[in-house]
């Protein structure tokens, strides 16, 4: 968040192309004085600045660890469990060393880690020359987290041997379907994808493109440098802090520009790191990502391609590294591997494109109710303000006229959607509140000296003041999460929306290692780099913080992401939820919607509705995916799997509840759709249409809620 109240570091990369005016210096090679430097100066400086105040002890220590165990080895299919307890004898000393300017595990590990890269490089010839049985029944445990550290070699041969099966599986599978895309749909049932026959020769060019992929992965394990392993190291430290809080190298101008904002060019996704996976934290609206409709939060990209070019499997890479195969020039198409939560692999072709700058902005309607009534829906996508441009453009104005043109339609009522909103701009999150309050206190700030400062609305005007709803799920987090937060405190709009949203309530900030560098080291090193650490958390007027548990809808609906562990609470070391005081506000007297009624009510509407129905029932049969993480490795069982995969999806678009484009696979762009052609099949807003609709769930007594 940016704002006149503070100023945020965007959180995660945006994976796009940013022309910027300054540059950062080029990564630094390793200097021993330099990283004891780092050291020293992050233990000392995250303490003291960060909003918990953690010391850096044993505890820490130990989580510190944890994470860059999990980063060095995220698969665990390198080490062994006796590199591990080697590595684990150095953990209660982690405190101790930083504190002196003492760093000893990534060397460590660098030299454990380099030695077993060599030995496995040639289990795996070993295991190539011997070939793969297609036919032999075996299962594959995909999630690392229900793996325990191999004892022998012997038995990491095998694991290595049941992954690289799955990979050319995979790619035989793609190549038959690739080929079948290519006879006349009559003919795409060949007998090759359906009898488990396999093709001999596509089987053998299938195994020599894995053979060849794996080849370069280990090519570029080997050229990570010791550095390196010491910057993933600090980012440890600093992510046993809280998952917000990282240690930032210095970069290349390139990777620098990553993190600015302008005109932008990419696929427009934001990524996280996660466990040497590179997962989709959300869409950006407007870009080439969101065109072409596929990509979904929480999906790990696997691999990357150039149009149909070979991929690059970019498990185990830094961000900063898997970034740079994504990007790429505008018109250009970047084919994604990508694995769905549920388990389901799908490659995704986006054609690289600027993000369309209009489409970010606010967006509205007037939907017609089945008895002809008009019910307005405006769609916030993000809290922008423009600070540089000449337009001066900000979500605030926007807000405000769509609803003045919405009010021109008479309309009974308002939906406010705030769903896939990430947040943005503070001040906004305040004075878009403030269209829909008539004055008094929307959000409250907490620094990490314990003072809290109470941001209000003072302007006692109200834009509408008739009943409304606010939409939101699981990926509505931050400034969007203090919005709907008010208006849910003030009784002034009812919240509906999946169990809860993201629960990110913290605010972080950008402090530069070389403003921290004592005067007897002044000069005598290259860029340190910087922290972003979290330096303050929101709460609610009533006093609860919107971080961890976010904020829980007035009435909950099943929903497609209900099977996803998505949301601060998910998340390693995310701060936990607390209370201040409750700040006193005075409930909204006008027109609203009753809660429980109109629980009851959408309680009958869900219950008689086709797509709700399909929604819970699609839902849990995901959730029943996720959790099955010992997969097929065989070539009749992972047809079975990848046929029920297919199955789902289409019953899954029968019932209206998934989009074109990613229930036909592989077909490009979808077709824009209009605001209107997109609502008409929601769920969801229909529910509020009818809920706003029933002059039986309204009331203009003073709003109280249960």
């Amino acid at each position: 968040m940016r704002s006149k109240h503070c100023a945020v570091l965007i959180v995660y990369i945006v994976l796009l192309v940013v022309p910027v005016a300054e540059s950062k210096v080029m990564p630094v090679d390793y200097d021993t004085g330099r990283n004891r430097l780092i050291g020293s100066i992050i233990s000392h400086l995250l303490p003291a600045q960060h909003f918990e105040h953690k010391p850096v002890d044993d505890k820490l220590a130990m989580a510190a660890y944890d994470l860059y165990l999990r980063q060095l080895d995220p698969r665990k299919r390198f080490l062994l469990q006796s590199d591990v307890t080697v590595l684990g004898d150095d953990v209660q000393a982690i405190d101790d060393n930083l504190l002196r300017g003492q760093v000893v595990l990534p060397d460590k590990a660098q030299q454990l880690l380099a030695r077993r890269i060599i030995e496995v490089k040639s289990l795996v010839e070993d295991i190539f020359s011997a070939g793969f049985d297609p036919y032999k029944e075996e299962y594959f445990e995909t999630d690392p987290k229900k793996l325990t550290f191999c004892q022998t070699n012997s038995e990491l041969s095998l694991r290595w041997y049941r992954a690289l099966k799955l990979q050319v599986l995979d790619e035989y599978l793609g190549e038959v379907e690739k080929q079948a895309e290519e006879l006349k749909k009559t003919e795409r049932n060949n007998g090759l994808s359906s009898s488990g026959v396999v093709d001999q020769a596509l089987w053998h060019s299938s195994l020599e493109k894995v053979h060849k992929r794996t080849q370069n992965y280990f090519h570029r394990l080997q050229k990570m440098t010791r550095q390196e392993q010491y910057n993933r190291f600090f980012d440890a430290v600093c992510r046993a802090f809280d998952p917000h809080t990282n240690y930032m190298p210095p970069t290349s101008k390139e990777d620098f520009d990553i993190h600015m904002s302008g005109s932008l060019e990419g696929i427009g996704a934001l990524l996280r790191e996660d466990d040497g996976h590179i997962k989709v934290v959300r869409i950006i609206p407007g870009s080439a990502a969101e065109a072409q409709g596929q990509l979904q939060a929480e999906d790990t990209i696997l691999s990357v391609a150039e149009s149909n070019g070979d991929p690059v499997d970019i498990s185990d890479m830094s961000i900063r590294e898997a970034v740079s195969y994504i990007r790429g020039t505008k018109g250009t198409e970047v084919r994604l591997g990508i694995m769905r939560t549920d388990g389901a692999r799908l490659v995704i072709p986006i054609v690289r494109d600027v993000v369309k700058i209009e489409e970010t902005y606010v967006k509205s309607t007037v939907l017609k109710t089945k008895s002809g009534d008009a019910v307005g829906y405006i769609k916030i996508p993000g809290f922008y303000r423009d600070f540089s441009g000449a337009e001066q453009r900000n979500v605030t104005d926007d807000t405000r006229s769509e609803l003045y043109k919405i009010k021109q339609k008479n309309i009974k009522g308002l939906i406010l959607d705030l769903r896939n909103d990430g947040g943005g701009s503070l001040s906004d999150a305040v004075e878009v509140s403030g269209l829909f309050l008539p004055g008094g206190p929307v959000v409250q700030v907490k620094n990490s000296q314990g003072m809290v400062r109470v941001l209000e609305d003072n302007d006692p005007n109200v834009a509408y003041d008739g009943p409304m709803i606010v939409l939101v799920n699981q990926f509505s987090a931050s400034a969007s999460e203090i919005l709907a937060a008010a208006l849910q405190d003030y009784g002034r709009a009812l919240v509906i929306g999946g169990a809860h949203t993201h629960g990110k309530g913290t605010v972080q900030a950008l402090m530069d290692l070389n403003r921290y560098l004592p005067l007897l080291h002044f000069k005598k090193y290259d860029d340190l780099g910087a922290l972003k650490l979290t330096i303050q958390k929101f709460y609610r007027v009533d006093g609860g913080s919107t971080q961890y548990k976010g904020v829980i809808p007035d009435i909950v609906l099943p929903s497609m992401l209900d099977y996803l562990e998505s949301g601060e609470q998910y998340m390693d070391n995310s701060l936990p939820w607390d209370k201040v005081d409750n700040v006193g506000h005075i409930p909204w007297a006008g027109a609203h919607l009753a809660v429980e009624a109109a629980r009851k009510k959408s309680a009958v509407f869900v219950a008689g509705n086709i797509q709700f129905a399909k929604i819970a029932q699609e839902s849990l049969k995901a959730k029943q995916r996720s959790k099955n993480t010992l997969v097929a490795d065989f070539l009749r069982g992972v047809l079975k799997e990848r046929q029920e995969l297919e199955q789902a999806r289409k019953e899954a678009k029968a019932a209206g509840i998934l989009e074109d484009a990613e229930a036909d696979g592989l077909d490009g762009a979808k077709e824009k759709k209009t605001l209107e052609e997109q609502l008409a099949k929601d769920p969801y807003v229909d529910l509020c249409q009818y809920l706003l609709n029933d002059t039986s769930v309204t009331s203009v007594s003073p709003a109280t809620r249960k």
